[in-house]
């Protein structure tokens, strides 16, 4: 059984203009997302090879999270499964993970800065 490590990366302010939403505006007019990630494993090896292979690679995070913000979805919650799913099938060993992903200024009826998800294994 693994346990969390205290290592992990972090993506932190990564800004996609999407078209998610359970409405059929939102998927035409689309809108802004933050999207933050952190994923934790063991950088020992890291540490003391010097190697990216013995890593994860952050451009290959943001791949990962941007690919899956390009391809519509109608819930939050399917999008960041999609995003936890992509890490877990490229980086099998990583120990956790948490994605939070924020909808700009939705369309709520009232003044909200954002509406934010968060969704860890």
């Amino acid at each position: 059984m693994k346990t969390e490590s205290c290592d992990y990366i972090e993506l932190t302010g990564m800004e996609f203009f999407s078209f998610h939403g359970h409405y059929q505006e939102e998927q035409i007019v689309g809108n802004r997302y933050i999207v933050d990630l952190r994923v934790s494993t063991d950088f020992t090896k890291a540490g003391l090879s010097d190697d990216l292979s013995d890593t994860i690679d952050y451009q290959e995070l943001y791949k990962i999270v941007a690919k899956v913000m390009s391809t519509p979805s109608k819930l939050l919650e399917s999008v960041a499964k999609k995003i936890l799913d992509g890490i877990r099938d490229r980086y099998p060993d990583v120990s956790g993970a948490t994605v939070s992903i924020a909808k700009l200024n939705p369309a709520l009826g009232g003044q909200v800065s954002a509406a934010k998800l968060v969704m860890s294994f």
